[in-house]
């Protein structure tokens, strides 16, 4: 199925405006963007203290952002191809976090903020902002001169029409714009958000991958996540959708009146899906392909690659997203609910060699839900049962699921659906091995990326699911949502797939939503994590490398650190 986009964009310039805590001046071109003082008040305080301020901030402050790849003059024209596996259900993350939108919906639709490389935020669709004392209240100031790419211009309105578009309809957005009361307009680019609670995170929250700001024209009626527009995207970004192609490609072509002027530097850019691994491989091999993000190849091609001279690895780019895969349990399935049986599942898992064989040992383990990328949350000796076959299969027993209880020798048979990636696939059929050793047959559901997504969060139609979910930027906004109970919900992807229902943790989880003080919040998130340990709704495994494969001849293709899923305004090609 072909869907075209409509023509019409209009110049755009950027203008600065002062703010209580920040003072951004935007230049004529990204390259010239400082981050400041505020910055470091990020680093080395508290979030407290970067909420209420510092007297102290001024121009003085102000440190130069530094670009890239280099320090070549930008070459301009051509056409860049990006490989984007598996081809995204939609291209607009309004009301959807797939991994591939992700990629996708920042080259079209942009965030209030985007982020350098230490997640310090910098100007995007908001040039300048300022939190109160209290944290209850933030203003935004906007980008003036913007248009959509229809021609409309961007205004308050679209921004207070998506961020309660993203409250209702994101799967994170739930959770973090839980707090959001009121958003208001007092003229055209100004926006205030007004809370009911304390938000500590909410600066970190608003890249265009995140909290896309859509147009209020195009999204004031029907319901979100199936608006027309999620697949025909019109924005304010650097690239103007013109078709997709499903199964083969997306097109976008230069925005000739974007408002960084001079930018994009390409003059079109290419999204192939590549199904099969080996095709994808010979792709970014021969130069077909010239940007590949998200680890894209067969994990045993990566070293073979690595060594080509035309090729570059870079790990860097992903600390906005970051994975950990994990083996969740569906606890509507009546053996699932006694904590015995997932006790024996978990003990039956020899977790090295999970790491060795099914991921050639690119990664990390991972003792529970919060990824090493989130330093300070993460606590490295949580309790993980260790590989123990006996004591499984004695679980087992006092669970009363004897052998031959499911006929021959076997105790239970469950379904496994994983992610349908090489990640998730290698994963199952190693769980299914760990299984059979503890007499528990694994059914493993091989399908299309729309079709897992239905049978998850729709259908519910599986025992044990094979995710890979991101802990983003915030343990709030990345694994809040798949342990909240409120955020258990029927059709609502990359969420509570477990059904998992706590009240302990539900308190914990709202506790550190709201705790501004920053040791507080590390006690609550510990304490947390503690119990998931403890009741076990699912296993979190393992925290795969990430990687973007470049063309030797791209620049700038990651130049903060959203990585390629930025607008990708920068990458240019060198001649070759």
């Amino acid at each position: 199925m072909r869907r075209t986009a409509g023509q019409g964009p209009a110049s755009a310039m950027g203008a600065g405006f002062p703010s209580l805590l920040c003072f951004f001046t935007p230049m004529s071109s990204e390259n010239d963007l400082y981050t400041l003082a505020a910055a470091a008040v990020q680093r080395n305080a508290s979030r407290r203290a970067f909420l209420q301020g510092s007297a102290g901030l001024g121009l003085a402050g102000l440190v130069p952002w530094a670009h890239g790849q280099g320090t070549e003059a930008p070459q301009r024209g051509g056409s860049l191809t990006l490989l984007v596996f598996p081809e995204p259900p939609t291209l607009t993350t309004i009301a959807h976090t797939a991994g591939s939108s992700v990629l996708v919906t920042g080259k079209v639709t942009e965030g209030l903020l985007t982020y350098d490389f230490d997640l310090n935020p910098r100007p995007q669709l908001a040039t300048a902002w300022s939190a109160s004392a209290d944290g209850l209240q933030y203003t935004f100031k906007l980008r003036q001169g913007v248009q959509w790419h229809d021609g409309k211009p961007f205004t308050a309105a679209d921004v207070a029409h998506s961020l309660n578009l993203v409250k209702e309809f994101h799967p994170r957005g739930r959770a973090t714009l839980a707090a959001l009361s009121e958003v208001q307009t007092p003229d055209a680019h100004t926006v205030v958000l007004r809370l009911s609670k304390p938000v500590p995170y909410l600066l970190s929250a608003l890249a265009a991958s995140e909290t896309p700001i859509v147009p209020k024209h195009l999204y004031s009626h029907g319901k979100a996540d199936a608006n027309p527009a999620n697949n025909a995207p019109v924005g304010t970004g650097p690239f103007l959708f013109k078709e997709w192609v499903r199964g083969s490609h997306i097109i976008y072509e230069r925005n000739p009146a974007y408002w960084d002027e001079g930018k994009p530097y390409i003059d079109r850019l290419i999204v192939r899906f590549i199904p099969d691994a080996a095709a994808r491989s010979a792709a970014i091999e021969s130069g077909e392909v010239h940007l590949a993000p998200s680890s894209p190849v067969s994990l045993g091609d990566v070293e073979r690659l690595r060594a080509k001279p035309n090729l570059v690895l870079d790990t860097k780019g992903y600390q906005y997203i970051n994975t950990i895969y994990r083996t969740e349990f569906n606890l509507e399935t009546p053996a699932l609910q006694d904590l015995r049986v997932r006790q024996a599942i978990a003990h039956s898992i020899q977790r090295d060699h999970l790491l060795k064989v099914a991921w050639y040992g690119q990664g990390k383990l991972i003792p529970g839900p919060v990824s090493d990328t989130l330093k300070k949350y993460y606590v490295p000796n949580l309790p993980v049962l260790p590989y123990d076959v006996k004591k499984a299969e004695k679980l087992l027993d006092d669970a009363g699921l004897a052998r031959g209880k499911a006929g021959g020798n076997l105790r239970l048979k469950l379904r496994a659906t994983p992610i349908p990636n090489e990640g998730g696939q290698r994963t199952a059929e190693f769980l299914r091995q760990s299984l059979s050793r503890i007499g528990i047959e694994l059914q493993i559901n091989a399908q299309d990326f729309a079709t897992y997504i239905k049978r998850i969060y729709h259908d519910r139609d599986f025992d044990l699911h094979i995710s890979a979910m991101s802990n983003t930027f915030d343990p709030t906004v990345g694994i809040q949502r798949l342990y909240w109970s409120k955020n258990f919900k029927r059709g609502l992807p990359f969420s509570n797939g477990s059904g998992y229902h706590n009240p302990e943790v539900d308190r914990l989880l709202e506790a550190a939503a709201i705790e501004t003080n920053e040791a507080k919040r590390v006690q609550l998130i510990t304490e947390f994590q503690r119990l998931i340990i403890r009741d076990l709704p699912d296993i979190n495994l393992v925290a795969p490398d990430t990687y973007t494969i470049a063309d030797r001849r791209v620049r700038n293709h990651t130049v903060g650190g959203d990585g390629p899923a930025g607008n990708l305004a920068s990458v240019w090609l060198a001649k070759a």
